[in-house]
C-alpha cells in the first residue's frame, strides 16, 4: 500500500496543509492538487459534490503526491465505507459530540476486530495497492470533527478514544455552539472565549497524544495555528479562492483601463 504522507509529515514534527475542495469537478481537483498541497478534503458535506463525483475527485488527484482526504456528509457508516473503499486515505467526520459518536466513527474506519469496516475496497485495491487489506488500518486517518458545545464539554472522552487519530476544528460551528449568535459567523476567531476554546481542544488533543486540526481562511491565521502547534491546517477552499481571485483580476483591470467606460450589455435573445 503507497504510504500516507500525512504521517510521515507528523513524524518529522511537521504541520500539514491541507486544501478544501466543494466544487464538484475533476478537473478542479486536478488543479489544487499541483498547487503545493500536502493533502486535499472533498467536502461532501457542505461542497456541491455526490459520490460518482468525489470518486473522479481522487481519480483526478493520483497524478500527484497529494494526499486525498474526505469530509463524509454526517456520522454515517455508508458514507464513509464508500468513500474509503473509493481510495480516500483519511475521513473527517461533523458533528461528533461524545465519546459513543468517536467509537462509532472509529469503528466504520476500521476492519475487524478493532472495527465493523465491510471488506470490499473496490477502487483502493489499485489505488492504493494490493496489500491496501492488511495495511489500510495503519495507514488511514480518523478526524472527528470538533464544533459544538457537548463536543467541548466531552473534549477528554472523545480525544482519549482509541483508533482516533486527531480532531478538526470547524470554527464557524464552534462558535455557533458556544456563543450562539453573538459573534458574526466565519472563521479565523479574534474572540478571547474561541480562542480559549480553540486552544483548549488542542490542548486536550496533544495530551493524549493525538493530532489537532483546524479550518482557517486565511494564510496569515493559518500560520498562527501552526506557531500554536496545530498540526493539520487548512486555508480556505477552491470557492472562495477562485471567487477571490476573479475578483481581483476584474478589480487590477478596472483601476488599470484609465480612462474605462463600460458600456451597458447589449440584450441577448
Amino acid at each position: 500500500m503507497i504510504p500516507n504522507m500525512i504521517k510521515a509529515i507528523w513524524s518529522e514534527h511537521k504541520s500539514v496543509i491541507n486544501g478544501w475542495l466543494s466544487i464538484g469537478c475533476p478537473f478542479t481537483a486536478e488543479i489544487m492538487a499541483a498547487q503545493g498541497y500536502d493533502s486535499l478534503t472533498v467536502d461532501l458535506q457542505h461542497g456541491v459534490i455526490g459520490y460518482e463525483t468525489a470518486t473522479m475527485m481522487l481519480q483526478a488527484m493520483r497524478a500527484s503526491s497529494v494526499v486525498p482526504l474526505v469530509r463524509v456528509p454526517w456520522l454515517d457508516p455508508a458514507a464513509v465505507m464508500k468513500m474509503l473503499d473509493a481510495g480516500a486515505y483519511g475521513v473527517i467526520c461533523p458533528m461528533i459530540n461524545s465519546r459513543a459518536d468517536a467509537e462509532r466513527l472509529v469503528s466504520y474506519v476500521r476492519y475487524a476486530p478493532r472495527g465493523v469496516r465491510s471488506f470490499g475496497p473496490t477502487r483502493a485495491n489499485f489505488s492504493a495497492g494490493a496489500d491496501y487489506g492488511a495495511r489500510a488500518d495503519d495507514e488511514i486517518v480518523c478526524f472527528a470533527m470538533i464544533e459544538t458545545a457537548d463536543a467541548v464539554k466531552h473534549i477528554e472522552e472523545i480525544v482519549s478514544t482509541p483508533g482516533l487519530d486527531g480532531v478538526y476544528i470547524g470554527p464557524a460551528d464552534l462558535a455557533l455552539g458556544l456563543t450562539g449568535r453573538r459573534f458574526p459567523l466565519g472563521f479565523d476567531r479574534e474572540e478571547p472565549e474561541l480562542v480559549d476554546a480553540i486552544r483548549g481542544i488542542l490542548k486536550a488533543a496533544h495530551r493524549v497524544g493525538i493530532r489537532a486540526g483546524l479550518h482557517n481562511g486565511t494564510p496569515a491565521y493559518a500560520a498562527r495555528a501552526i506557531d500554536w502547534g496545530f498540526d493539520f491546517v487548512t486555508v480556505s477552499n477552491d470557492v472562495r479562492l477562485l471567487a477571490g481571485a476573479a475578483q481581483s483580476s476584474v478589480a487590477s483591470l478596472r483601476g488599470a483601463a484609465v480612462g474605462y467606460r463600460p458600456e451597458a450589455p447589449a440584450k441577448a435573445y
